[in-house]
């Protein structure tokens, strides 16, 4: 897997229009939260249990193919890393991982998207 920071995975996206972004946050994060643009949802784990979502590969497969890139994000790049692992070891071989999620790490405060992160570093995102 490789890692990128937001920027590069913006331009990669932009370069590679065959490319499937997928955020693997929960539900309330992806809808509240908000989310990049053009960005499909397919959450690792969920609320309220935070277990792996058991379909998570089967939603994967009906939403790409093995053959396309995979850019994946989470709120600070951690689930996006597991759940790129997952698919790994699963047959995708072109995934990427994108550095500081969406929101980026915990500043002095405890709050997150002040530091780095998709949506503090002004890329296209949007909530519902």
């Amino acid at each position: 897997m490789q890692h990128l920071t937001p920027k590069e995975a913006h331009t990669f996206l932009q370069n590679h229009p065959d490319a499937v972004f997928i955020d693997v946050r929960s539900e309330m994060e992806f809808l509240f939260v908000g989310h990049p643009r053009d960005s499909i949802h397919i959450p690792w784990n969920e609320f309220p249990d935070w277990e792996v979502n058991p379909h998570f590969l089967a939603q994967v497969r009906r939403a790409t193919s093995v053959n396309r890139p995979l850019v994946l994000i989470c709120r600070s790049g951690n689930r996006s890393a597991e759940a790129g692992l997952f698919l790994e070891q699963h047959g995708y071989s072109e995934v990427y991982n994108v550095l500081h999620g969406f929101e980026g790490p915990l500043d002095e405060h405890h709050h997150r998207g002040s530091l780095a992160g998709w949506r503090s570093e002004g890329l296209p995102w949007e909530q519902c």
